[in-house]
């Protein structure tokens, strides 16, 4: 490969990059003469998933080569290159874009455990029931929020509790 052939494509993975991070992508009349439309999706969506997926899973260096298997030695190893310099800013922007999923932070939370005699339609019912008080702050704004829970929804809420922190702890 020729050093200039070299240089365009760091540049474009720098670039892709860049886009991965929210800041301009490569712009397609700078390669045009290289890949058709078509082509220039493909190798865009394929960089981009590549990087995403080799910083979220942490994926070695043998394996991010075997998937540029198909592309020439010099050109793979500038795509890895790239990718380790830069790994920690891909890792910081998908954290963010995560993170700015919802503005909404839980700053204190309390609970109580009652049981329930009785309703106004069973007159012995003997039902354990969790009250769970949440501080949510969003915008600025402190503002509580209270949930009443049976055993089966409160179940449910801590196995999507662990499914979310298996997921922020494969972000990290």
């Amino acid at each position: 490969m020729s050093t200039r052939a070299t240089g365009d494509c760091t540049s474009l993975c720098h670039r892709v990059v860049d886009s991965l991070c929210g800041r301009e992508p490569p712009h397609r009349g700078d390669y045009s003469a290289t890949w058709s439309l078509q082509e220039w999706l493909q190798l865009l969506d394929s960089l981009t998933a590549l990087f995403r997926l080799a910083v979220v899973n942490n994926i070695s260096d043998e394996v991010v080569l075997s998937q540029l298997s198909d592309v020439s030695s010099s050109q793979a190893e500038v795509v890895l290159s790239v990718l380790r310099a830069r790994e920690e800013e891909i890792r910081c922007a998908l954290l963010d874009r995560t993170n700015s999923i919802s503005s909404a932070t839980l700053q204190d939370f309390d609970w109580q455990l009652k049981l329930a005699l009785s309703s106004d339609k069973i007159s012995s019912l003997h039902t354990p029931l969790l009250s769970l008080s949440l501080d949510v702050r969003e915008n600025g704004v402190l503002r509580p929020v209270t949930l009443e829970m049976n055993r089966d929804e409160l179940g449910m809420l801590i196995s999507s509790l662990e499914s979310a922190n298996k997921v922020v702890l494969q972000l990290k």
